[in-house]
């Protein structure tokens, strides 16, 4: 099942419900830009391979790219995050319960983007959805236990693969160019990084993207009284809109994420800047692939604590990474409480 973009523009005016819950979606999906897109340019803008604006532009591209590409080739991630909470029943309180969950999730993003501290969105999308979920069914039958277990899939996967991933390619690209002079090596990795970037970015579309149009999707089913679909297909204009919306999140508060993951955490030079985007890029795909939705911050920013870590571990600042990790822990049990919360009292109100 889909929406062309002329029935979507009907509804929305005719629905001032759905005329919410495409704001609060988008909403999200702007925070996103804030939060997680910067990641996918982090190395490539502090190892100075390429201007901010140059690489805003570029990551909104092929974050474009990887929505339509993946999701057109595979659109499981989208699938994973729709089946994954029990929104069924009551339509309007269900409609109240998602758009309580997004108000949640926002609260928590802007939160962390504030204090330059690199939140997942992906983690924040999930505990809010099911934090919502459980208030809106009165217990856990809220959550599918079946598509949840593939979030701690992703969390293990991006944690060791990606350190591993990291670590070892940054070790294999350094015997591989040991002998090149380092002017040629140079400017070789400066045109690899922005190479890398625009990977990452492809990356980024294709598990994000897939994720907050899987939510825009159950909106729209839900403002429309249709609480029962299972299956659907992503039209087009929603991957361009929400492509566009998180490039203009990115444009406008991208630079603190992008200086506690490439800059503060640890220094990199241009290859290792591009070893780290190859190991992310690799993670990404795999977990894209296999219906696994992960972080792009967490594959991101282990993947360069792996490649800082081959130098040797005192060249990570720790107290950054332990920051980031404590975030991490937090946003499940935190944004999962904030949007058990506003959906009992969204649906109280409402």
């Amino acid at each position: 099942m889909t929406i062309s973009l002329g029935e979507f523009l009907r509804q929305i005016i005719e629905n001032p419900a759905l005329l919410i819950t495409v704001i609060l979606t988008l909403g999200v999906v702007l925070v996103n830009g804030w939060t997680d897109a910067p990641n996918a340019i982090a190395t490539c803008v502090s190892t100075r391979s390429i201007e901010p604006r140059a690489a805003i532009i570029m990551a909104a591209i092929f974050n474009f790219l990887g929505v339509l590409v993946m999701t057109t080739v595979n659109a499981t991630v989208a699938q994973t995050i729709y089946n994954m909470v029990d929104f069924g029943g009551n339509v309007h309180s269900a409609l109240v319960a998602l758009c309580a969950a997004l108000f949640a999730i926002v609260l928590w993003a802007t939160a962390a983007w504030y204090f330059g501290i690199p939140t997942s969105e992906s983690h924040a999308l999930i505990a809010g959805l099911s934090g919502a979920a459980i208030a809106l069914q009165g217990g856990l039958s809220g959550v599918d236990p079946t598509e949840w277990i593939k979030v701690i899939y992703g969390l293990v996967l991006s944690t060791f693969l990606g350190f591993g991933m990291g670590n070892l390619t940054v070790r294999i690209v350094e015997l591989a160019f040991r002998r090149t002079e380092r002017k040629k090596a140079h400017a070789f990795f400066q045109k690899a990084q922005v190479a890398g970037g625009a990977a990452t970015a492809f990356m980024h579309g294709a598990q994000d993207g897939q994720k907050f149009m899987g939510v825009f999707m159950l909106g729209l089913f839900l403002a429309g009284g249709r609480g029962d679909v299972d299956h659907f297909v992503i039209p087009v204009w929603l991957m361009i809109l929400c492509s566009l919306v998180m490039a203009l999140g990115t444009s406008i508060g991208g630079y603190r994420i992008i200086k506690a993951v490439g800059m503060d955490m640890v220094r990199l030079d241009k290859h290792q800047g591009f070893s780290a985007d190859v190991a992310a890029v690799g993670c990404l795909f795999l977990s894209s692939l296999t219906g696994i939705p992960v972080s792009t911050t967490h594959t991101k920013t282990t993947a360069i604590m792996g490649v800082g870590a081959a130098k040797r571990l005192s060249s990570v600042n720790w107290g950054v990474v332990n920051e980031m990790v404590l975030t991490w822990v937090l946003t499940f049990p935190g944004c999962g409480l904030i949007g058990f919360l506003m959906a009992q009292l969204f649906m109280r109100l409402f």
